[in-house]
């Protein structure tokens, strides 16, 4: 089906103390007048790839003005990879510098309705469910990320989370039953489902962007490739989740 929305190459704000100095990032403009609700999107460990941009502008087709920043604009994978997961663990860091940057760069547009999500792949996952209380957030989804630690300390006052997994990623099996428990006895709405066909990254529509010698890796440890039954499902419930919490005017 043809895309509807528009996709932009833009440059973000870096006067920020700990923004990237060159951050930019991939900008999706729903079809139409607007205003929209905003949503932050999260690369997986790849970086901002053609995959990356294809669920930028998937997400935008269905409604959202969507905006991913580049976290590895600083020297790619391999320079960045280390001490973005490091920022994720400790929750603070260039990494949540650069996307409250990329979160205000989406307040400050007329077509933004001022209600914006945020939502990641993977490592991005991972950034989503640690940004899901106290930074600005009106709700999160959080695809195959990594639970912190203390998950109930980081659960105190998170925003409503929509959360998907794939049964065959065996470092996340038991992942989704204790984020449920988690986020139940925090009181926190959520919606999170385990796909028993799927592995890790089932939500993106090709591996074109994993390096060929760790496809067979990634296929045994983590089940990782497409899915296009789980993801189809998982997309319906991120934009349903995503249209009730994000709809009404800015807090």
């Amino acid at each position: 089906m043809p895309s509807s929305s528009t996709l932009l190459d833009i440059e973000l704000p870096s006067d920020a103390p700990g923004a990237s100095p060159h951050l930019r990032g991939v900008l999706g403009v729903p079809e139409g007048p607007g205003p929209w609700p905003g949503v932050v999107m999260v690369h997986e460990a790849f970086g901002l790839t053609p995959t990356m941009r294809r669920q930028v502008q998937r997400m935008a087709d269905a409604g959202f003005l969507v905006l991913m920043p580049d976290l590895f604009v600083e020297g790619g994978p391999r320079k960045c990879l280390r001490s973005t997961f490091a920022d994720i663990l400790r929750g603070e860091g260039r990494a949540f510098v650069d996307v409250e940057v990329a979160r205000q760069a989406l307040l400050a547009r007329s077509d933004c309705t001022g209600r914006i999500g945020v939502l990641g792949f993977c490592m991005g996952g991972g950034f989503a469910l640690m940004a899901a209380d106290g930074k600005g957030f009106d709700v999160a989804s959080v695809n195959y990320g990594q639970l912190p630690r203390h998950l109930d300390e980081a659960l105190a006052g998170a925003c409503p989370i929509v959360a998907s997994y794939g049964g065959r990623d065996l470092t996340l099996r038991k992942a989704p039953a204790r984020l449920e428990a988690a986020l139940s006895a925090a009181g926190v709405p959520h919606d999170v489902k385990q796909y028993p066909t799927a592995g890790h990254s089932f939500l993106n529509d090709s591996d074109e962007d994993v390096p060929w010698l760790l496809r067979p890796l990634l296929k045994r440890v983590l089940g990782a490739g497409p899915d296009p039954a789980a993801a189809a499902d998982a997309w319906r419930r991120i934009d349903a989740f995503f249209t009730e919490h994000l709809a009404g005017p800015a807090r």
